[in-house]
């Protein structure tokens, strides 16, 4: 298995065609598991909106819950696996990177001298599909952890033990 790529002055990454520049994607696989979420936030919210269709007459409730239903784990996972889709990590000398989203973007990044610990979660869907999630806990109060779902699980472990490096020096200067 191959180390992380780490960026530095001397190594560093061209600019893809998309823009990501060092960026690392997360494996496609975990789009399922995405997916999955999704449908499960879609469902309740689609629920709600046939319930105010059919309290105020507009629909019959035996043509509005199903198609709410449909309509609602659909959306849910479509958004979800594109979400998912366009979340990309970076480790490089000043610390760690995510960046999720397309229209509505968020970029966190975590500087190695504010990384407290890091954890590696694995439930019974992640295992299956051999992919984990990395928790890097910060120094601070807001946002205090960083969480990157759906990595290959032998890159969570080679990421977690690189920071857990990188902190290590920076603890002995």
């Amino acid at each position: 298995m191959s180390e992380l790529p780490v960026e530095t002055p001397d190594t560093a990454p061209t600019t893809t065609q998309d823009g990501t520049h060092g960026w690392q994607p997360v494996p496609s696989r975990g789009a399922w598991l995405a997916a999955l979420g999704g449908v499960m936030l879609g469902i309740p919210l689609a629920v709600g909106a046939a319930f105010i269709s059919q309290a105020s007459g507009w629909m019959s409730p035996w043509l509005t819950a199903p198609a709410a239903l449909l309509i609602g784990a659909v959306l849910g996972a479509w958004v979800s696996v594109r979400r998912h889709l366009r979340t990309r990590w970076k480790l490089d000398d000043s610390g760690f990177a995510v960046r999720r989203g397309n229209w509505w973007q968020s970029e966190t990044h975590v500087p190695i001298s504010r990384v407290q610990h890091l954890d590696l979660k694995r439930g019974p869907l992640e295992r299956g599909l051999g992919l984990a999630t990395l928790v890097v806990h910060t120094a601070g109060t807001r946002q205090a952890t960083v969480n990157v779902q759906a990595l290959d699980a032998a890159d969570a472990e080679r990421l977690r033990d690189r920071l857990a490096r990188q902190l290590d020096v920076d603890d002995a200067l």
